[in-house]
């Protein structure tokens, strides 16, 4: 592939992908009143992650785009690395927002492990306040990269553990899908946080992750929200 065929590729897709998670955003947000009372704080912690989400890669996608009209990526580090930043900073709370969704959907205190998770999040946030990580770069430091991403890894896998443990033994089929879906998004983003740099066509399964958070909106959207489908049953499990 050329990388102008890459670079439409590529701006197709981001323009298609924040076209369905704004639509979804703003139909949590325009039927948020009419979800189930005792499933709403879910919802709205769900509504409130992506929206966030949302918003972040509308910073990450504007930004590249902007970059591209203005003569490449290479010619225009700063903004990649603004757009990078934008993103990096949202799906760090969007993880925070999830586990409290576990949390609040299954009636568990968030213990010892769930603590950390969340704690991981602001940690991850300050490592990347440091200069070190190169934001201004089109590449940014190898090392400082898999040390922010760290933190987000353990952030999103332990929040995956957390809802397949509770809703495969709660039958819930919404949350069993969700976990799987965020099982997918680190299976396609593990090899472009490790090797991404030795070999840069690894960035296009940035694609297929990006369609494993589509799938968890539209989950979402489908359980709790209403005419696309009832909203699953609270889990009886407790803490």
């Amino acid at each position: 592939m050329t990388e102008t065929a890459r670079m439409w590729v590529e701006i197709g897709f981001n323009l298609t992908y924040l076209g369905v998670i704004w639509s979804l955003v703003i139909l949590m947000t325009l039927r948020r009143s009419a979800v189930a009372p005792e499933h709403r704080a879910v919802a709205q912690r769900l509504m409130w992650a992506f929206g966030l989400l949302a918003l972040g890669d509308s910073g990450h996608v504007g930004f590249r785009v902007l970059a591209y009209a203005l003569g490449g990526l290479q010619a225009n580090p700063v903004l990649v690395g603004l757009g990078a930043l934008s993103t990096a900073y949202t799906v760090t709370i969007f993880y925070m927002l999830v586990l409290d969704a576990w949390r609040l959907h299954f009636h568990r205190p968030l213990g010892w492990f769930g603590w950390c998770l969340l704690a991981a999040g602001p940690v991850r946030m300050v490592v990347m306040a440091f200069p070190q990580n190169g934001w201004q770069q089109l590449t940014a430091p190898y090392s400082w990269s898999l040390l922010r991403n760290a933190f987000l890894v353990v952030q999103g896998l332990g929040v995956m553990y957390l809802i397949l443990r509770d809703a495969r033994q709660a039958k819930d089929r919404a949350f069993t899908w969700i976990g799987v879906m965020i099982a997918l998004s680190y299976t396609f983003y593990a090899p472009v946080i490790l090797w991404v740099t030795q070999v840069p066509m690894l960035g296009m399964l940035m694609i297929p992750k990006t369609c494993a958070y589509v799938g968890v909106a539209l989950i979402a959207y489908r359980a709790f929200y209403p005419r696309l489908g009832p909203a699953p049953a609270a889990s009886p499990a407790r803490g």
